[in-house]
């Protein structure tokens, strides 16, 4: 089977849901996997002309690995290159709580502002089997927050689900604006 961007599996596929397996050898299948993952967010990228794909966990392509890439560059006009990280966890958040937009390829079009910390030290595995750790802050680490949720089953939107003016949804002009929770979010069966 030949791996594009349908092969993203969305809610309401209740294996978004559940936990991520521990990797403990990189295996050719392994690195199959990663390599399916880097095909299916390229494809996804060209053809979405407002978005760019910054990462994607293997769950999303319903496999139930430990297992994130993450965009080297967050510009859509620069060719898109991941790096794996392999078993990756949160070792301390630090700095404040700041909220801000979050979209996910594996939930359609809802977007919503979600509150993370703004910098965390991760430690991962690449391809090698080396451990490495990150220090990031910003964008980076809201990015690598939310992947590490999906290794463990879960959405941005279990982060803010009782929050009424937090969801929004993308317009065909690239503008997101905001859903009116109690028809679009609250009992969404999509969702929940």
């Amino acid at each position: 089977m030949s791996v594009s961007k349908d092969s993203i599996i969305t809610l309401p596929n209740d294996h978004l849901r559940q936990r991520s397996k521990k990797v403990a050898a990189l295996n050719p299948e392994l690195k199959q996997v990663i390599a399916d993952m880097e095909t299916a967010v390229r494809d996804w990228d060209n053809s979405r002309p407002h978005e760019v794909t910054v990462a994607l966990a293997a769950v999303q392509i319903d496999k139930l690995y430990q297992i994130v890439i993450v965009r080297d560059n967050f510009d859509h006009d620069q060719p898109a290159q991941y790096s794996a990280l392999i078993n990756p966890e949160i070792t301390k958040y630090e700095g404040k709580i700041e909220t801000d937009y979050e979209g996910c390829l594996s939930i359609k079009y809802i977007y919503g502002m979600v509150p993370r910390h703004s910098k965390v030290r991760v430690k991962a595995y690449d391809l090698d089997g080396k451990e490495f750790r990150i220090r990031a802050d910003g964008f980076l680490a809201r990015v690598l927050q939310h992947e590490i949720d999906h290794l463990h089953g879960k959405l941005f939107i279990d982060r803010i689900k009782n929050k009424r003016k937090a969801f929004y949804t993308l317009t065909d002009k690239g503008e997101l604006e905001q859903l009116d929770y109690e028809k679009d979010v609250r009992n969404s069966s999509v969702l929940w």
